[in-house]
């Protein structure tokens, strides 16, 4: 039985690299799900940068075949998708990958990184190749490149000014299903509230919920400044992405091809980026220029909300390894925030 499931499995992984005649030579093709789109970051990324790079190294001879907005599959179905041969590529943030293993999931702990230059450095000089070879060896996937979609996460809330963690206390605050966001949102003192996205914007204009932790950009997009005009720049969850293929199919490339595949995912790495940092930018100013306050803590200030992270460090435990998130900490200069860690036993 277990022969049969890896027969087909491996028959429909050859129907994703698509093969066409084009005279006497063929070209493989690549289909490419992703809920991002044209106009967005991950969409124009994949259009500037992944599919041109793809086609001039390979000289024509592997190319990508995108399937934007979502329109095959959503993130997690996209790499279902790709294990049973239906897709080559796919996008996700790193928190869904973790349906697939939890190699990725250091790039999801609260204040890993400090600024968003921090974490474009350390990501693209050893962090996400390291990681990606490990996804590669268990979960069925190799991770290509990891980079940013929106940058940071920053709190709004439609009460009050907040400067500092007590201020958030008994505010009714929107979460994601996420264990992370839930055990940050309760130690910083408000009321986690599990609600839906569709529907956020409702959720603050009734008072449903009152506050929201969301990328800057999204949260343009979303126009939810209209309904939560007090703005606090904590950072904190870095909205970090991949962009993998199913390791059947990858494995099947010659090792020309996944030199060629290598250098686009490269040239889509340092576009993406590229982009992503003018689309923070321009959804901050904008935002600014609209509410009625944009609140950036002290570094005093910084310490308190990076306290208040540190339990979802302990719940964390077992899906990172502490020497290298140690090792990313240090190399930012944050001594503290590895001390208080440590004395909590989080690391």
């Amino acid at each position: 039985m277990a022969s049969i499931r890896k027969y087909f499995r491996t028959a429909a992984a050859a129907l994703a690299l698509t093969m066409m005649a084009d005279g006497a030579l063929a070209e493989k093709v690549l289909k490419l799900g992703t809920v991002g789109r044209l106009g967005m970051p991950i969409g124009d990324a994949i259009d500037q940068a992944l599919i041109p790079t793809l086609e001039k190294v390979s000289g024509g001879k592997l190319k990508i075949e995108p399937h934007y907005r979502g329109s095959l599959c959503g993130e997690q179905k996209c790499g279902e998708q790709a294990n049973q041969g239906l897709l080559s590529l796919w996008t996700s943030s790193t928190a869904n990958f973790g349906s697939f293993g939890t190699e990725l999931a250091i790039f999801d702990l609260p204040y890993i990184f400090k600024s968003i230059e921090d974490a474009d450095r350390i990501s693209k000089e050893w962090l996400s190749d390291r990681q990606c070879k490990l996804a590669a060896k268990t979960t069925g996937h190799v991770c290509l490149v990891v980079y940013s979609s929106g940058g940071f996460r920053q709190l709004a809330n439609a009460q009050r000014p907040v400067h500092v963690p007590d201020d958030m206390k008994g505010i009714k605050w929107r979460v994601t299903k996420s264990p992370i966001e839930y055990t940050l949102i309760k130690n910083w003192g408000a009321v986690p509230v599990p609600y839906d996205w569709t529907q956020l914007y409702q959720g603050l204009q009734t008072g449903v919920v009152s506050g929201q932790y969301v990328a800057v950009p999204w949260q343009h997009i979303a126009k939810l400044h209209e309904v939560a005009d007090y703005f606090t720049e904590i950072g904190g969850s870095w909205s970090g992405n991949q962009l993998a293929m199913d390791v059947t199919q990858y494995n099947a490339l010659s090792d020309e091809e996944k030199k060629w595949l290598h250098a686009a995912a490269q040239a889509f790495g340092d576009r993406v980026s590229e982009l992503d940092r003018k689309w923070v930018k321009d959804g901050e100013t904008a935002i600014k220029a609209s509410i009625k306050e944009w609140y950036a803590p002290n570094e005093a200030e910084l310490a308190k909300w990076r306290q208040g992270a540190i339990a979802a460090w302990i719940d964390a435990k077992g899906t990172f390894e502490p020497e290298i998130a140690e090792r990313i900490l240090k190399d930012q200069g944050m001594d503290d925030f590895i001390a208080s860690l440590k004395k909590a036993g989080a690391l």
